[in-house]
């Protein structure tokens, strides 16, 4: 495996770890990110000795979501474009790809970027093997995707976990939520952007366990030793058997509109102004702005 820059990679007897590595930036997600989540998660699939994935975060959180800071605050409008508002900007994530400031949307090439990392962040959920979240301190807008595919989530209970960008400028694109949660509770959280604590997301049905910040190691610990004792063979039976109703419920064509509906959030007249506010004040104060209203704008802290 070439050298990973977002994460690391291990494994301890029968446990693969893989553990995402930019805590400087909160683990916020990068276009290699998903790239190399998936070469670990094949690589653990075929080394026989791995029973069982562990994801984890380095740092004060699992993962902020995208890493769009620096590149919100440093676009540049370009040409103009009678497609778009006056002034209105392309979105960073499209910039990574294209390498083009200001260059005209395309839906499609929009989607391609984006069902790519989607692909990546869904090698969990495809993974031969279970995989087991250890989520601390926030998981929030993309960093979800990678727990949610995950096919279990233990949480610390002062953790928060949950979409923000629903209320403006995002789309889950793995779009699970509603086959984690069930469509009520689903429709509660990304009608509104709200996030839950540890506590609250166990109550839910998103997760498996809450613990104590200080316990959080050793519960993960401990329901990964006991999914370790299971025969391989059964370990996937048993993940295909149960996967498959997922896949019968049409988990990948709500994909693909969760994943067209994301470019399309951030082409609209909110997204446009979005972006604009985020040129001029600052991407994390545009993010404090948009959530104010709701009384949680302590989450701007985090990425996207």
């Amino acid at each position: 495996m070439d050298t990973l820059k977002t994460l690391t990679y291990a494994v301890t007897g029968r446990i693969a770890r893989i553990t995402l590595n930019r805590p400087e930036r909160g683990n916020g997600i990068t276009m290699d990110m998903p790239r190399e989540l998936a070469a670990c998660v094949e690589r653990a699939d075929i080394d026989p000795a791995v029973h069982v994935i562990a994801l984890a975060g380095n740092g004060t959180g699992f993962c902020g979501g995208y890493d769009l800071v620096e590149s919100a605050e440093a676009l540049q409008i370009g040409e103009p474009d009678p497609s778009r508002p006056p002034g209105s900007v392309l979105d960073p994530r499209v910039q990574m790809r294209n390498h083009v400031p200001g260059s005209q949307w395309d839906a499609m090439t929009d989607y391609a970027m984006m069902s790519r990392n989607v692909k990546g962040f869904m090698s969990l959920f495809h993974a031969n093997k279970p995989v087991v979240c250890k989520v601390h301190g926030f998981c929030v807008a993309g960093g979800t995707d990678m727990a949610l595919c995950s096919d279990l989530l233990v949480i610390a209970e002062d953790a928060k976990i949950g979409y923000p960008p629903a209320r403006v400028w995002g789309s889950p694109t793995t779009s699970i939520w509603v086959h984690r949660l069930g469509i009520e509770k689903a429709k509660r959280l990304l009608f509104t952007g709200d996030c839950l604590n540890g506590r609250e997301a166990v109550e839910w049905g998103l997760a498996i366990e809450s613990a104590s910040p200080d316990q959080l190691n050793s519960r993960f610990e401990i329901l990964l030793e006991r999914i370790a004792r299971m025969p391989v063979n059964q370990l996937m039976m048993m993940k295909l058997l149960l996967n498959q109703t997922l896949m019968a419920q049409g988990l990948h064509t709500t994909q693909m509109l969760g994943t067209v509906f994301d470019g399309i959030t951030r082409h609209t007249p909110e997204g446009y102004a979005f972006q604009q506010r985020a040129m001029q004040a600052g991407f994390k104060q545009a993010v404090r702005e948009r959530d104010e209203p709701f009384g949680d704008f302590g989450l701007s802290t985090f990425k996207g």
